[in-house]
């Protein structure tokens, strides 16, 4: 087995800028250290239980297929706050049929992010 010590999500956006601005800014997350200088410095955010990366410089958008999971305590409150910073919503917060509340965002370079709240009565919830 692999004793793994931590793990991040890299990502490489092809406007290192602009992406620093969404992941900082509009989503506010938490820096958890920075590196480098320059436009393709790198920035590590928080992210809950783990850490995004967002360094380099790509020439596409990373794979169509990778997606963000964000758990928050309230969604209501995260599409407001977020629809007023001017992130681009894909849609709107529901209840899934799993019964998660969940709305989906996306970042400047278009991959998708779940943002998603976990009910009370849900079995995620559930300490046996």
């Amino acid at each position: 087995m692999v004793h793994v010590l931590g793990s991040r999500i890299l990502l490489r956006p092809t406007d290192p800028e602009r992406s620093r601005a969404f992941y900082g800014d509009t989503l506010e997350l938490a820096v958890y250290r920075e590196f480098g200088t320059g436009p393709e410095r790198g920035t590590v955010y928080f992210l809950g239980g783990g850490f995004l990366e967002v360094s380099g410089r790509a020439e596409a958008p990373p794979a169509p297929g990778m997606q963000l999971w964000l758990q928050v305590a309230c969604v209501q409150a995260a599409y407001e706050e977020l629809s007023s910073r001017g992130a681009e919503v894909l849609r709107p917060p529901r209840r899934e049929p799993w019964g998660l509340i969940e709305m989906w965002i996306a970042d400047p370079d278009g991959v998708r992010i779940a943002v998603v709240e976990v009910p009370a009565d849900h079995p995620l919830r559930f300490r046996p």
